[in-house]
């Protein structure tokens, strides 16, 4: 073999495409999202088996201890439920919203087209069951909750396409992700829109200026990751007090995260080599001020080549689906199970909008988006999976807890919990039972469902 293959491994594999970009951190976030819904179901169950036990009474109260500090007249004191639902759940729409920017700037939705199925896709699934939900609960006591039944919970999601393994068409997996990124953008604004309180105008200007300054930082070539942790905690505090849901702080910050990388590829390799171009043998940097100096300069430069959307949503991904997704279960879904609750008007007219309106709305104003022209459907995405997959989209599961709790309390709350988890089991088995049978029908059961 050439001493030069020897010496460069990376002669022995084939190429890098453009596409690699996109494809790589896309199967990564698919890995992270299945793991992640296996350890959030196994926290649905902790919670369940624990609000149903003898320590029921402690487990559900230790999430309304206060938490927080306080300095003469300023007291910034939340319960521990709160602490999770308003600051936590900040990082995890954080890591939505650059997960939205970067499939705008490089993926699926990159493509006007085929974006308008998955938003049209979404449009719907939010409509159809707000819909229907209303029209069973219109002046009731639930009728708060419309917004309950509007979202879908990507890792349970892709957990369930997950048990298909290759059965699942790929073009499926990127649909039900395109529109669960959109979907949750919605549910963000429905919780900032339908479910803030009074406006403080002074307290929103300052959040307002706080993220102008953010913007600012980042036009201005500042690139220290704690002074913007600091600067965002800042408008988090602001937003908190302006009666605006804090967690559009994380929406916020997520869209103004730039998507280049400050070092090119072409400054990158030039930076490297000069690093490699020294010769080898002995303790090379030891002592030389010049050679250490470039070798700082490799590593930031590829530190710095990665755009901050890649570099923040890998680092963060990880702790929001291993740690605060299934803490956020842990403190939001436990709940008593009983008949009366599983029977109450509210849980019912959750169920209907998750299990018949999502699929609806899904399928439905996909329909008419790719009749009218406006979007298209990729040939692998046949009616049949893309209806299996509406189906799924009706796991609600984490967005739904977390709207149900801004909208209800006491009775209310715990019906709307159990509609919930009842509408996600049944969602993912009618899901997961119509994409078996299409998969095991083959092209005959796939053509007789993309000719309904």
């Amino acid at each position: 073999m050439d001493r030069d293959q020897k010496d460069d491994p990376r002669l022995s594999r084939l190429p890098r495409e453009p596409i690699d970009r996109v494809t790589g951190p896309l199967a990564r976030f698919l890995r992270i999202e299945t793991a992640g819904g296996l350890v959030l179901l196994l926290a649905v169950a902790a919670a369940l088996a624990l609000s149903n036990s003898p320590l029921a009474d402690g487990f559900l109260t230790a999430w309304e201890t206060p938490i927080g500090v306080q300095l003469g007249p300023l007291a910034l004191v939340h319960p521990t439920r709160d602490w999770i639902n308003d600051g936590l759940m900040a990082l995890f729409f954080f890591v939505v919203s650059l997960e939205l920017k970067r499939e705008l700037v490089l993926g699926e939705l990159r493509n006007p087209r085929v974006a308008a199925l998955s938003v049209a896709a979404a449009l719907g699934g939010m409509l159809a069951p707000a819909a229907l939900y209303l029209a069973l609960q219109l002046g009731q006591p639930g009728e708060r909750g419309w917004g309950t039944v509007m979202a879908t919970d990507t890792a349970f999601v892709i957990g369930c396409l997950a048990l298909l393994g290759r059965r699942a068409p790929q073009g499926l997996r990127v649909f039900l992700l395109s529109l669960a990124v959109v979907d949750d953008l919605g549910a963000i604004l429905v919780v900032a829109i339908g479910y803030s309180g009074a406006l403080d105008w002074a307290a929103l200007a300052v959040g307002s200026v706080g993220l102008a300054v953010v913007r600012g930082m980042a036009l201005l070539g500042v690139r220290s990751v704690p002074v913007y942790v600091l600067a965002g905690v800042l408008v988090w505090l602001a937003i908190d007090a302006s009666g605006i849901h804090p967690t559009v702080t994380g929406l916020a910050l997520g869209l103004l995260t730039p998507t280049r990388g400050w070092v090119s590829d072409r400054r990158l390799r030039a930076i490297l080599g000069r690093v490699l171009a020294r010769p080898p043998g002995g303790d090379r940097w030891s002592g030389d001020a010049e050679g250490r100096r470039a070798l700082r300069s490799a590593g930031r430069a590829a530190r710095e080549a990665l755009s901050p959307v890649e570099r923040f949503e890998a680092a963060l991904h990880p702790w929001v689906a291993f740690g605060v997704m299934p803490l956020f279960a842990l403190a939001n879904a436990g709940v008593p199970l009983s008949l009366d609750a599983l029977t109450d008007p509210v849980a019912l007219a959750v169920v209907a909008g998750f299990v018949l309106g999502k699929p609806a709305g899904v399928v439905g104003f996909a329909w008419l988006a790719v009749r009218s022209g406006l979007a298209a459907r990729p040939a692998e995405l046949g009616w049949g999976a893309l209806a299996g997959g509406g189906m799924l989209a009706g796991i609600g599961f984490t967005m739904a807890l977390f709207i149900a709790g801004l909208a209800f309390q006491g009775a209310l709350l715990d019906a709307a919990k159990l509609g919930i988890l009842g509408a996600s089991v049944l969602s993912a088995a009618g899901g997961l039972a119509l994409l078996a049978w299409l998969a095991r029908g083959g092209g005959d059961r796939l053509a007789v469902a993309d000719g309904l």
